[in-house]
């Protein structure tokens, strides 16, 4: 069952629970699916949807450090509680050390030896994790080895 399948069923469970708030968050997820695969004007692959999320987790996030910067313990709760109902669709991210040694193998197979050569790896990078990990997670990485 795809990503798209996952959120009708969740929001129709949702929606005979009563859970207004995890229906609203799968019921914008959903919207922003649909308006991809609009403005794509095709059926989106589960690895473009996972892309979508990660987008729509991320900006959770960075409303969380503007509210709690702000002081709005009550938005930081509802943006957590929001931002947890994303992270279900998503797959576990991998740890730092599997996605080093990813990062490495693609530094040694493109030759690349410094930081002026980041963006040769970064797309077999982010193919070979195959949506598992944010591209900032590993353009960090790979600029940290080729740096030192």
């Amino acid at each position: 069952m795809g990503i798209a399948e996952r959120l009708d069923d969740d929001a129709k469970s949702a929606l005979r629970a009563g859970e207004k708030m995890r229906l609203s968050t799968i019921r914008r997820a959903r919207a922003a699916l649909k308006n991809a695969e609009i403005d794509a004007k095709e059926a989106l692959t589960d690895r473009d949807a996972l892309g979508i999320l990660r987008g729509m987790v991320k900006r959770h996030q960075e409303s969380i450090d503007q509210f709690t910067k702000g002081g709005r313990q009550d938005l930081v709760d509802k943006e957590v509680e929001e931002m947890g109902v994303l992270q279900e669709y998503l797959p576990p991210e991998l740890d730092d050390a599997t996605i080093e040694a990813g990062v490495r193998e693609v530094i040694a197979e493109q030759g690349v030896t410094d930081v002026k050569g980041l963006g040769k790896i970064m797309k077999p990078a982010i193919d070979r994790f195959d949506g598992q990990v944010d591209g900032g997670r590993i353009r960090e990485i790979a600029q940290r080895l080729l740096a030192g």
